[in-house]
């Protein structure tokens, strides 16, 4: 009776298990299919985020960069002989490249022996053949970012020279020592350079009363700077105003053999004594002129990598 019972029971269908088998397999290979698809997404979606984080990385250090140039330091170019030999510039050689910071002269005014990067004045562009400002401030904007990144040459012409009278005090050379006077009393000069061929003998002038707000400016390399005793036709027209002053050299950055800093004799110091020498405003806190330093090595290695930075524009 067994036997006949389990002769009489359900067979099973091959149709039905062919059919089971076929779905698993479309099954298995959707779910594969899902997880290719799924890996390609995420490969894409990696490759998307790398181009985007790059873009991101190079937008904030040119932002940084242009941000540290404008308001704490900049890197120029020394390609004139003015200031020989505190700072080196001819055609065909390694020119220095200097350290400016903009911080100093926040808290204090440039000082007798300060030695400073400023935009061309006025009167002192007429001799240089004057400079026009781009017709779309749209351009000149850019142009400005750009000369900043040191991609193109500067709109303005800077210069560098040494601060040896402020304003209110007369300035005049020279006595029967070749020793250039402030309020009649001799400097102590010991930064002149007199070049090879040249007279040791500097070009009287004066005397001239400094402007309130502005510098007397001169080269050390004294016989081949055209500074304030020239420019402007010379006397007060040839002074400096101090809203041009760009900042302070601190630092000789490149070549590497001559990585120093910039010295700063006061050439008032021992003639008027410290009880004469010009004060205006309050000395910078201690040290911090040296913050200026934290982007210096960035932008001179920008400024090897991508051409020349700022530049002073002397023709002596």
């Amino acid at each position: 009776m067994a036997d006949v019972m389990r002769s009489q029971g359900p067979e099973e269908d091959p149709a039905e298990d062919s059919s089971d088998e076929q779905s698993a397999a479309d099954q298995g290979e959707a779910t594969r299919s899902t997880a290719r698809n799924a890996a390609k997404g995420a490969g894409k979606s990696k490759k998307g985020s790398f181009w985007w984080e790059l873009f991101v990385l190079i937008s904030t250090a040119l932002v940084l960069t242009v941000l540290l140039q404008l308001f704490v330091a900049r890197v120029f170019l020394i390609p004139s002989r003015s200031m020989e030999q505190t700072l080196h510039g001819c055609d065909g050689c390694t020119n220095d490249r200097i350290l400016v910071d903009k911080i100093t002269y926040r808290f204090s005014d440039p000082q007798p022996g300060d030695v400073i990067v400023f935009s061309g004045p006025r009167t002192w562009m007429q001799d240089e053949g004057g400079y026009s400002e781009p017709a779309n401030p749209v351009v000149g904007f850019f142009q400005r970012v750009g000369s900043l990144l040191h991609l193109v040459e500067p709109v303005e012409k800077d210069f560098v020279k040494r601060v040896i009278a402020t304003g209110g005090q007369t300035v005049e050379c020279c006595d029967e020592r070749n020793r250039v006077l402030v309020d009649g009393h001799p400097l102590d000069e010991p930064y002149i350079y007199w070049a090879p061929g040249t007279p040791h003998k500097q070009e009287e002038f004066g005397p001239v009363t400094v402007p309130e707000d502005h510098l007397w400016v001169m080269g050390d390399n004294r016989n081949n700077s055209l500074d304030s005793r020239y420019q402007g036709g010379g006397g007060r027209a040839g002074a400096v105003p101090l809203h041009d002053v760009v900042g302070k050299a601190q630092v000789i950055l490149l070549p590497p053999g001559r990585w120093q800093g910039i010295p700063e004799s006061n050439p008032q110091a021992v003639a008027l004594g410290p009880a004469r020498e010009p004060g205006s405003g309050a000395p910078a806190p201690a040290g911090v002129e040296y913050l200026a330093l934290v982007p210096a090595a960035w932008s001179a290695r920008r400024g090897s990598l991508v051409g020349a930075s700022s530049r002073t524009w002397e023709r002596y």
